[in-house]
């Protein structure tokens, strides 16, 4: 493998991968911004740069430094984590023009799936079933109105190069839709460069649910199974699962299959995810490909027993996989919850200094955090301040866990989304293992919190 990996991203994320790094003998550079000079992720790197500014399109967005620091450090190859340059066709262009190892997809492909429009063409090309919408940018209120019409209500109104939920929104007539239109285009161009924007018929009780995919260079393709990440707030996930409990042995095969098909139809290499929406009745529908690793990947590693850090840095060295579908087996489950510095009554950020910090501890339970007592939290960065996965050998027995943990997770100093986290999985329908991506808006009581 390499000798030395430059990570290009922050947080707990650049700490997972220094993780496997060491573990591999690998040498790790990190990259940080002059808010994140104290950070746990710098201490724990082999080497460290500073690359700029708080603001991330002055540090953590700044290829030309990232690349400097890269080729001055001599790494052989860059881990973007997720977020940030992660899904970025012109930084993996960059690196491959430098001779650097871009730990991912061929910038081709990251772009074809960065836009949703192409991905949806792309995806009916595979055979992949496609959700009823329009498969052109809609320039104008009077063309997303004309659009509306032959679809009919209700509609998901999107932002091509959309992520987090951002630029996206659910409109129930064409009032709605006109005040909507102008806004969510204007938030996409100002997040993601690109104010196009399309419309998808909304799908009724939908569950989001993903897949999992490896693939190497060599043209093989496993799927590591699924998970239901259905639990969305202001359309971001905040609890994540493996295996759904939702889906039956005959849809969890079809989903897969039609998983491997798009990766292979595509000519996918490294980790990514294809997302699903599922509705009541357990048909399935392309939503998006995340050409990254995902946020919520502990959890499919705790069910596979596999590091999928590990399997990206092979795959990128060139190797063949070393496992077949028959060799990943299935194995209890796992839950995800991510902890976020935000008022639980608002969802609004909380930044701050955190007084003290205490993760819980015990049997199936892991922690996935970068901040520590006396961490600031600062407000140019996501919240999120880490993830709490619990493994059982039934979801039952990982449902009490990761309620139990979150009773014993203690951040002191600033405001969390534990309290809301508490109150979802001790809800008896989290229990019940039927949850939609409404669940947030139909069971969660802030003035409980």
């Amino acid at each position: 493998m390499f000798p030395k990996v430059l990570i290009a991203n922050r947080g707990e994320i650049a700490l997972r991968v220094i993780r496997t790094c060491k573990r591999l003998g690998i040498d790790t550079v990190a990259i940080y911004s002059e808010a994140d000079r104290d950070s746990k992720f710098v201490r724990e790197a082999n080497e460290a740069y500073c690359v700029g500014k708080p603001p991330v399109n002055q540090s953590y967005l700044n290829i030309d430094e990232i690349i400097r620091v890269a080729k001055a450090s001599r790494a052989q190859a860059i881990h973007p984590g997720y977020g940030l340059l992660s899904e970025n066709a012109e930084f993996a262009k960059r690196c491959a023009a430098e001779e650097i190892v871009f730990i991912g997809p061929s910038p081709e492909i990251i772009a074809s799936m960065g836009s949703k429009i192409e991905a949806r063409k792309t995806m009916k090309e595979a055979g992949v079933p496609i959700i009823e919408g329009i498969n052109t940018p809609l320039e104008s209120e009077e063309e997303a109105r004309m659009a509306a019409k032959e679809i009919g209500y209700p509609l998901m109104l999107k932002a091509s190069a959309g992520g987090g939920g951002i630029g996206m929104q659910l409109v129930h007539s064409e009032e709605e839709l006109v005040k909507a239109f102008s806004g969510n285009k204007k938030r996409a161009e100002s997040f993601f460069g690109d104010g196009a924007m399309f419309l998808e018929k909304y799908v009724e009780e939908p569950h989001h649910i993903e897949v999992q995919i490896l693939a190497d260079t060599h043209g093989n393709v496993i799927p590591l199974w699924e998970r239901e990440c259905s639990i969305q707030r202001r359309n971001q996930k905040v609890v994540e699962e493996a295996p759904s409990p939702f889906i039956s042995e005959e849809t969890r095969a079809k989903l897969l299959d039609a998983a491997v098909r798009a990766a292979k139809h595509i000519g996918y290499t490294n980790v990514g995810t294809i997302e699903f929406l599922v509705d009541r009745e357990q048909n399935f529908y392309f939503l998006e490909m995340n050409t990254r690793l995902q946020v919520e990947h502990p959890v499919t590693e705790e069910i596979t027993g596999l590091d999928l850090v590990e399997e990206q840095l092979k795959v990128a060295s060139g190797e063949i996989l070393s496992i077949s579908l028959e060799d990943v087996k299935r194995n209890g489950h796992a839950i995800e919850v991510r902890i976020y510095a935000e008022d639980p009554k608002t969802f609004f950020p909380s930044p701050g200094k955190i007084s003290e910090f205490v993760l819980p501890e015990g049997e199936g339970i892991r922690n996935e955090c970068a901040v520590e007592s006396g961490s600031q939290v600062t407000p140019f960065y996501d919240p999120m301040i880490g993830k709490l996965i619990a493994w059982g050998e039934t979801r039952a027995i990982a449902c009490e866990r990761i309620k139990q943990a979150l009773e014993e997770y203690k951040v002191e100093g600033i405001k969390t989304n534990i309290p809301m986290l508490i109150q979802t999985v001790s809800h008896e329908q989290f229990i019940s293992g039927y949850t939609t991506t409404q669940f947030v808006n139909q069971f969660y009581v802030p003035s409980l919190t």
